[in-house]
């Protein structure tokens, strides 16, 4: 089935805007949100808002239209993509101290962020030897695909990032004139805050892809690409392709890492209990629990029902980016 044909809309928004009362946003859009079946999570703070919500096009459609009416946000930037079935299990707006946890409280990117770069004018910039291209996203988001060339910092959560700059900065930039930096993350969120940090620390030939990611496989022809593999999406889907079409890899629900078909058909992998990645990491009392817990899940989905640790694994799948 083309994504086209696929019947969930997938919507990943964000914006950087200034509410003087985000509390006072919420529960208006939560009870939107219930009332038209939309599941997924927005996160509302003071610099803005963030999420990944999805449901029927026109649930969403109604949805969007409440978001674009909010204080600074009829400009919001929004990724569609389809999905096959529902890959929330259920819907959760919630206030937050930052929209997306980079941990630099005097970074702005309302004030100031990097030069934004079409999807279609992004080769370009990459291919070009005086640029430094960087993903500024975390090592599992990376494992499972890439632009060619670009750094991979190996960092474990976004707020390692700038303590991961500020430690490699003089081998990236050298003494002379520093080169272009070309960054790029899921939907641009990350890279918003990222480029803003670079400018506060004096640099300011810096890139960012608008979109991010997202954008550019859905825009960008397969044939031009020069990204590789796969993107990791923060939802059931686990990863997509060009065209966002869902990927072929799968989650492990014992350590949330990404895993591929050849992963699932090892003998250290059992279904929401263990992994090759995970297996010599967890006691035979962890695979124990995560065997029950994956048989009561499996009752749970019998009956038509949520079961708690399914809920508890959403927790860690909010999209930042």
């Amino acid at each position: 089935m083309s994504s086209s044909k696929l019947p969930i809309c997938v919507v990943a928004l964000y914006n950087f805007v200034r509410f003087d009362d985000c509390a006072s946003l919420r529960e208006p859009l939560a009870q939107l949100c219930k009332d038209k079946g939309v599941r997924g999570t927005v996160l509302l703070a003071k610099e803005g808002i963030n999420g990944t919500i999805a449901g029927s096009d026109q649930s969403i459609a109604a949805v969007l239209e409440h978001i674009r009416a909010m204080p600074g946000c009829a400009q919001i930037e929004v990724k569609f993509s389809r999905a096959k079935t529902m890959p929330f299990h259920r819907m959760k707006v919630r206030l937050k101290r930052e929209i997306v946890t980079m941990g630099e409280p005097d970074i702005d990117p309302i004030e100031g962020v990097g030069h934004y770069v079409e999807p279609d004018q992004w080769n370009a910039l990459i291919n070009d030897p005086g640029t430094i291209v960087i993903d500024t996203r975390n090592d599992y988001e990376v494992a499972t695909g890439t632009f060619t060339g670009a750094i991979n910092p190996r960092t474990e959560t976004f707020r390692d990032f700038p303590a991961w700059f500020r430690e490699n900065r003089e081998a990236l930039l050298g003494q002379e004139t520093p080169p272009k930096i070309a960054m790029f993350c899921t939907g641009g969120i990350r890279c918003e805050k990222s480029t803003a940090f670079l400018k506060a620390e004096g640099i300011e030939d810096v890139f960012h892809l608008k979109g991010g990611i997202l954008k550019y496989l859905e825009t960008v022809p397969a044939e031009q690409s020069v990204w590789e593999g796969e993107c990791f999406v923060f939802d059931q889907r686990v990863t997509v392709g060009h065209g966002l079409v869902p990927g072929s890899y799968v989650q492990c629900h014992a350590c949330r890492l990404p895993i591929t078909p050849e992963d699932c058909a090892s003998a250290l992998y059992e279904e929401g209990v263990s992994c090759p990645a995970c297996y010599h990491e967890r006691s035979d009392d962890n695979r124990e629990r995560y065997r029950e817990r994956q048989r009561q899940e499996m009752l749970a989905q019998q009956r038509g029902e949520q079961h708690l640790g399914a809920d508890m694994r959403e927790r860690m799948e909010q999209n930042d980016g």
